[in-house]
């Protein structure tokens, strides 16, 4: 049982998949964890939604498992973090708290198009000296243009300030602080920067961008630190500061105390995203990389973060164990890839929803390659989990010519951590050794951390740092000749998956 004296942080993880709650004592010890999956939805190829009032009672219900579990009061909490998947969309009413539509989930493909005609003559890059990033269907902006485009009477609703914009973060923060009844409607740097509506420098809504998308400053939240107290919650969790706000992926960089420039982490969830600190002024991308916020502590400078995304790695395995039946759980993977000595010459770039980072192509789609008679499911199993390898080389590689700066050791979390087939290949591709941490739920981590920082809980980021604390490393195995054999070899994978989609094709007529 808890001891009456101690200090409890709680932080909401409200993923792609799953609702999470996780308590943490004084040390950054793990007291208690609740988790609900969600939801898929998939009205057309390439769409990708979730329902946000359902996301909601999730999260309600594994805040109240957690604090059962811990057998705590809320009022033995001392604050509340969340951290988000970051992109999806929700756009909701005010006066009734409820959605317009389903949450447009990060994944989700359809603005495709509408991000295409506003790249007009320019392209991709017509926002990313402003916002750090390319104009592409990820990010949260275009998802609500097209919302207002084709939900009958939203446009005119949000213009007279009726209807509320916001990532995940600000729907959970408007709720958890009373929702119609005087909630909070807010969003911290790490999300707004997302959005592709936020000038990197400035930290503020560029009214130009709004302009151009057609957005209503009124359906807005207002952009703050990553830790701050945003407001009380009311309810089950009445009388508790929220007091952080963090997208996932920059959560994770927090709670792996990657605090110094050159530092860098990679976390391995639905997709993975690795994130190297380069301290505090934007370093732009000439590789295909995000430069992204990392986090921004109350009124100090922010941080600022490179970061490589890539769309398809944890995901690959639920469609080898979903899609296609090989396997029946996802830790059945490991034995039947350790099975075989190597890929027996497969190849599989997942490019369900294109390629992300360094890539950036919409119009790639999945392939497998290399394939003869020879090739096996452990020879499959065994290149699913090398594409995520593969991928995250691809992103340091980009890293290092926009920064000079080599990673000297890759920090990792996630699900996908526990599989160490996988962490020793990540291992042997980069050249460094890779290093998982005792607390591998990083990002709820990150999130109380920077919470409790807000609150007085912890002083400063040297006590967090001290308590991080090393589980397990892998170091490289591979020689050079064969890396850099395979990496070719990988790499002529991937230009067999560009150019599958082309606008206009019905399967994925929008």
């Amino acid at each position: 049982m808890p001891h009456p004296t101690d200090t409890y942080v709680a932080a909401i993880d409200q993923g792609t998949t799953s609702s999470r709650c996780i308590i943490f004592d004084r040390n950054g010890a793990i007291v208690a964890v609740d988790q609900r999956e969600h939801r898929q939805i998939f009205p057309k190829p390439g769409w990708v939604e979730h329902d946000a009032t359902e996301i909601w009672s999730k999260v309600q219900a594994v805040v109240a498992g957690a604090l059962a579990k811990a057998g705590l009061r809320a009022d033995q909490l001392t604050a509340l973090g969340i951290t988000n998947q970051r992109e999806t969309t929700v756009l909701w009413d005010r006066r009734t708290g409820k959605p317009v539509h389903n949450a447009i989930v990060w994944q989700d493909t359809r603005t495709s198009g509408l991000c295409e005609e506003l790249g007009g003559e320019v392209g991709q890059d017509r926002f990313r000296d402003t916002t750090g990033l390319p104009l592409a269907s990820y990010f949260s902006g275009p998802k609500a243009a097209w919302l207002l485009d084709h939900v009958p009477g939203l446009r005119r609703r949000a213009e007279m300030g009726e209807i509320a914009f916001g990532t995940i973060d600000s729907w959970l923060i408007w709720n958890l602080t009373g929702g119609t009844d005087g909630g909070v409607h807010v969003t911290d740097v790490t999300n707004a920067g997302r959005t592709l509506l936020m000038d990197l420098r400035t930290l503020q809504w560029d009214t130009s961008i709004l302009s151009a998308m057609g957005l209503p400053e009124a359906m807005l939240p207002e952009i703050r630190s990553s830790a701050e107290v945003y407001g009380t919650a009311v309810g089950q969790l009445a009388g508790v500061p929220v007091a952080s706000a963090l997208g996932d992926q920059q959560a994770a960089v927090f709670g792996q105390t990657c605090y110094g420039v050159g530092e860098a982490k990679n976390t391995y969830g639905t997709g993975s995203f690795l994130l190297l600190n380069t301290g505090d002024r934007p370093v732009p991308s000439k590789s295909g990389l995000l430069t992204t916020m990392g986090y921004r502590l109350g009124g100090e400078r922010p941080v600022y973060c490179l970061e490589g995304s890539i769309a398809i790695t944890g995901a690959l395995v639920q469609w080898f164990r979903d899609q296609l039946g090989i396997i029946r759980s996802a830790d059945e993977i490991e034995p039947l890839a350790a099975s075989v000595d190597d890929n027996g010459g497969a190849y599989i770039v997942p490019a369900f929803s294109g390629l992300f980072a360094p890539y950036w192509r919409s119009d790639a789609r999945g392939v497998i390659t290399g394939l003869t008679r020879y090739v096996t499911k452990a020879h499959l199993a065994r290149a699913v989990l090398e594409a995520t390898s593969w991928q995250t080389r691809e992103v340091v590689d980009a890293m290092y010519q926009d920064s000079g700066v080599r990673i000297s050791t890759l920090k990792v979390d996630g699900g996908m951590t526990a599989n160490g087939l996988l962490m020793q290949h990540q291992a042997d591709v980069l050249g460094v050794p890779v290093i998982r941490p005792v607390v591998a739920e990083t990002t709820c981590l990150g999130a109380a951390y920077a919470a409790g920082l807000a609150t007085g809980a912890w002083q400063d980021l040297d006590e967090l740092r001290a308590h991080w604390k090393r589980d397990a490393e892998w170091t490289p195995r591979m020689s050079e000749e064969e890396r850099t054999r395979e990496y070719g070899n990988w790499r002529m994978a991937v230009e067999r998956s560009f150019g599958w989609h082309r606008e206009g094709q019905r399967a994925e007529d929008s």
